[in-house]
């Protein structure tokens, strides 16, 4: 599907999705848990969904309804996946569910679709060798899917891995509850630790003693644990707050945002902070949960974003802790007047798709000055307006045809600078459904001009 976004400027209220991150722990958990689990606002996304299919291969079953879905946790009865896991195209699901089907004795196969058979599980099949598994990727000279681990892992054995990647890191957590003793883990790079965090406070929520060193790079949770079901309603995804955040700021549009998470167990909501520091013009109401968000003549100041107020005349920001924010920053980068480097970014390189590469070509189609390093991006953005308000002509972005790589936050992403450059082709767009289902939809009832061509 190639979906065109043209010029608009959106209004009224939206609400995005419940948490990926938040919904693939919740059933994961639930379906190892003893007794039967709610889980409102889940997100019905395509990773979720993969994860909803997968868990009755540990012994659950699962019913869905709109806005609710109920999960019958195997508990004691869980066992060895009864089948392949295929995880289509999650790569959560196969970094959290690897740990836990190697507490089983038996062998297990993961695989899954063409972008998941392209990205790294070797650190996942050294982790787990550590622990005691036998695992192995299955074609020779390949460093991803198949995947078969052969358990069971022990808590006897400790593990040293560099946790540049959180998700496998939160799977051995999960899976430790599982194990007798505690689990030793021993991280050398920890990155995206505020995942980590959400993974403690969902484990500790359920009873399990958890401990993580200021520094992240010494976790201990121990194991014996019989978890029992519980009833939990799913915070709004920040990850996908930022779509409709930076589409309004670049847009004349006045936008609020509503049901946003505020409890901090999401590292995304830094990137509030990150645009107020350039002169965005966005309220976050805690106690209302919302945010509200104002561009260009809405805004009290007229809608300039700037570094110039910043320490160099440059935005710096460090995404170590919430990658995923990167290709929203990115597009939003090129309309802040002066120079962003978006840093310790290395990560980003093995997410669905190399992602500083692709944001770096795909943003200089639209006209944009990027430049490229190993770990980071630097954008040399301007404002469409000066500081007085009127048109920057240094302002050189346009319309184009782009790529979104099969990539959901690449996609959303392009799609909304087209909302502000109008002309912006993105091919592939169905993807988006992986992390923000009907997104062109519910943009669309707040102003979006998107149109499937």
């Amino acid at each position: 599907m190639i979906i065109r976004a043209n010029k608009s400027n959106l209004s009224g209220h939206i609400r995005v999705p419940g948490s990926k991150s938040h919904t693939i722990r919740a059933l994961l958990l639930a379906s190892i848990a003893e007794g039967t689990s709610t889980i409102k606002n889940p997100l019905p996304s395509a990773d979720c969904i993969s994860t909803f299919k997968a868990i009755p291969l540990l012994g659950a079953s699962a019913e869905m309804k709109e806005g609710e879905w109920t999960v019958h946790g195997a508990g004691k009865n869980a066992h060895l996946p009864s089948d392949v896991v295929n995880v289509g195209d999650s790569g959560s699901l196969l970094y959290f569910m690897s740990p836990i089907a190697a507490t089983f004795e038996g062998w297990t196969v993961f695989t899954g679709d063409d972008s998941i058979r392209k990205r790294p599980v070797t650190h996942v099949v050294d982790a787990l060798r550590q622990l005691g598994a036998e695992a192995y990727i299955t074609r020779p000279d390949a460093s991803s899917c198949p995947m078969i681990i052969k358990g069971p892992i022990s808590s006897k054995n400790s593990v040293t891995t560099d946790g540049r990647l959180s998700q496998y890191v939160s799977g051995m957590m999960m899976a430790a509850t599982k194990m007798n003793g505690t689990l030793h883990i021993h991280l050398t790079d920890p990155k995206e630790t505020p995942y980590l965090t959400m993974t403690r406070k969902w484990l500790e929520s359920l009873g399990a003693k958890v401990s993580i060193s200021e520094d992240f790079k010494e976790i201990a949770v121990e194991g014996g644990l019989e978890i029992k079901a519980f009833d939990r309603t799913i915070p709004s995804d920040w990850e996908a707050v930022a779509y409709p955040l930076i589409a309004a700021l670049i847009t004349d549009s006045e936008l609020v945002i509503d049901g946003v998470d505020g409890t901090g167990t999401q590292g995304d909501d830094a990137i509030v902070s990150v645009l107020q520091s350039v002169g965005a013009d966005i309220v976050w109401n805690k106690e209302e949960e919302t945010l509200k968000v104002r561009g260009l003549s809405k805004a009290k100041n007229g809608g300039y974003l700037s570094t110039e107020a910043l320490e160099k005349g440059e935005l710096h920001v460090n995404l170590a802790g919430f990658p995923d924010a990167v290709c929203a920053l990115a597009v939003i980068a090129c309309f802040i007047e002066g120079t962003t480097v978006l840093e310790d970014l290395g990560v980003c390189r093995k997410k669905e798709t190399d992602r500083i590469a692709v944001l770096h070509k795909e943003l200089e189609k639209l006209g944009a000055t990027v430049e490229e390093g190993e770990d980071y991006l630097v954008i040399h953005g301007h404002s469409q307006i000066k500081k007085d308000g009127t048109k920057n002509e240094a302002f050189s972005m346009h319309g184009a045809d782009v790529e979104s790589y099969d990539d959901h936050r690449v996609a959303m992403s392009l799609a909304c600078a087209g909302l502000a450059l109008g002309g912006v082709q993105v091919k592939d767009a169905e993807c988006c459904a992986v992390s923000f289902p009907h997104f062109f939809e519910v943009m669309g009832k707040n102003g979006a001009d998107f149109r499937e061509c």
